[in-house]
């Protein structure tokens, strides 16, 4: 899938969002890229053969206090993971959505654990 169709995806899946949480979404950026570089495959002790689909990096919601002037969060959306797994177009679109929705959890305070007890 080319890059513009895939960041329409991303952005699909940013606007399918419940106005709850989308309202709530604060200071967080979402970009795509390729592959995970080598910096965040070690930050998270993860191999080049381990597959990451998403990473969130930043202050969850649940855990900031005097938050201004800061970076934005930010979530990365994996290009060539998704379409590793997913062949279809429909497969891709489902598993942005699914990958979009799992990183914006982590943005408000959810951990792994919780987002597989929740599906």
């Amino acid at each position: 899938m080319d890059d513009k169709k895939f960041g329409e995806l991303v952005r699909e899946a940013l606007d399918l969002l419940p106005s709850e949480f989308a309202e709530k979404l604060n200071n967080v950026a979402v970009i795509v890229q390729d592959n995970p570089t080598d910096g965040q495959l070690r930050e998270l002790g993860l191999s080049k053969k381990d597959v990451l689909f998403g990473l969130y990096r930043g202050i969850p919601q649940t855990k900031r206090g005097s938050y201004s002037g800061v970076l934005p969060d930010k979530i990365t959306i994996f290009k060539k993971a998704i379409e590793a797994v997913a062949k279809t177009d429909e497969e891709i679109k489902v598993k942005v959505r699914d990958t979009v929705i799992h990183e914006i959890g982590h943005h408000f305070g959810l951990s792994d654990e919780d987002l597989k007890q929740n599906r």
